[in-house]
């Protein structure tokens, strides 16, 4: 298979371990000294996002899938908790958006090869 169907696996398999972060800081807003975690997609994407560097002078990147979730390092509240719900949901809202994308062009590829694959 092409390169796309991994990258957009990789996509939908991040988002899906995003999901569950976001649901477990969600879940424990109320519970003291619990600190917010957060998934950085270029630790989850690995290699498979990197861009092959033709010139010297492009960034490179780092595809390390170690390290998946990082506490997040913002204002406490009384209680040593960092949850803000309205954070919260708004990372589900980006990711089920980021999600629902992925699994769309997911889609429409599978069509594309079934569409030629049929007319053979």
């Amino acid at each position: 298979m092409d390169k796309g169907f991994r990258v957009l696996q990789k996509i939908v398999q991040a988002a899906n371990v995003r999901q569950k972060v976001i649901s477990s800081n969600i879940a424990n807003s109320d519970t003291p000294g619990y600190k917010a975690k957060d998934v950085k997609f270029d630790n989850l994407l690995g290699k498979e996002m990197k861009m092959a560097a033709t010139n010297s002078k492009h960034l490179g990147g780092s595809g390390n899938m170690s390290g998946k979730t990082e506490v997040e390092e913002n204002l406490s509240w009384e209680d040593r908790n960092n949850v803000e719900l309205n954070v919260e949901v708004a990372k589900m809202t980006e990711n089920a958006l980021l999600h629902d994308t992925a699994v769309t062009i997911l889609t429409t590829k599978i069509k594309m090869f079934k569409n030629a694959i049929s007319r053979r």
